[in-house]
């Protein structure tokens, strides 16, 4: 009997490439361990996604900044903050980010996609993952699709954040095969500091991605395989101990992530600077 094929998302990849443990207890263990508290910069980065998804939903001549208000307080997740004038804090920076966005936006410009999902399969993965947008701009050889990932952490990126992200590899390779154009460039947009980073990859960037997608995969299922047929869970799912553990849902399911110092749902946001 053939294989069967892996079926992921890149969070599902990113989660055992960071601890596998924690993998186990997002994907195998059943029920599924008590999370913790959500996190206020969750809520923040999931705010600010979905108001310019539906930024992008309006006709061309309603995209102005002066829907942004109305968008993001229909999209406001409240979830996390210490109190209320920390979300009031961090609801102004999201706003202050958007209208700086959007300011730099063609309105005319339809993405090929926002929020959309694409799939592909190799000899190993069943990929599907959700982009935050995909432009069509024009390249050297005719049209081509560009991904686009929205970032609203407190940490600047560089050049090498999107060369080294998986995800915008994996977005890029399976949206060839949707959209039957080139994906080569992949980019990075962090509304704190309006700043983009962009990387071209190339047939060969993209396939190292790819290989290295399905070999997280083969010992993936090979931990799996292995606890189905008795192996110790522990042993098959290490832990990964270290900083993030400080920021992990399951810390207090996990002996090894209870030993670092927990932080607050809202340390991710406490640098936020109140504004009148």
């Amino acid at each position: 009997m053939p294989e069967r094929l892996f079926v992921c998302t890149p969070s599902k990849l990113g989660a055992f490439a960071d601890c596998a443990r924690r993998y186990r207890y997002s994907y195998v263990d059943r029920p599924t361990p008590a999370k913790g508290p959500p996190w206020a910069h969750n809520s923040l980065g999931a705010s600010v996604h979905t108001a310019l998804k539906n930024w992008y939903g309006l006709s061309a001549d309603s995209r102005e900044p002066e829907a942004l208000p109305r968008l993001l307080k229909a999209t406001w997740v409240r979830e996390g903050y210490r109190d209320v004038d920390q979300e009031r804090t961090a609801y102004r920076a999201a706003l202050r980010w958007l209208e700086t966005y959007v300011n730099g936006l063609d309105p005319a410009d339809e993405p090929l996609g926002v929020e959309r999902v694409v799939a592909t399969k190799t000899a190993v993965l069943a990929f599907n993952g959700r982009a935050d947008r995909i432009d069509s701009r024009r390249g050297p050889d005719g049209p081509e699709a560009v991904i686009v990932d929205y970032k609203t952490g407190r940490s600047g990126l560089d050049a090498d954040d999107a060369r080294g992200s998986q995800a915008l590899a994996l977005y890029a390779y399976a949206a060839q095969r949707v959209f039957r154009r080139p994906s080569y460039r992949v980019e990075l947009h962090h509304l704190p500091t309006a700043t983009v980073v962009t990387h071209e990859h190339t047939e060969e960037s993209l396939a190292r991605q790819v290989r290295r997608a399905e070999d997280t995969a083969r010992d993936i299922m090979a931990a799996e395989k292995a606890v189905a047929a008795g192996a110790d869970p522990d042993a098959e799912f290490p832990t990964n101990p270290g900083a993030l553990c400080a920021w992990c849902d399951f810390r207090k399911t996990c002996p090894a992530g209870q030993e670092v110092p927990a932080k607050d749902p809202w340390t991710a946001v406490e640098h936020l600077t109140p504004t009148a």
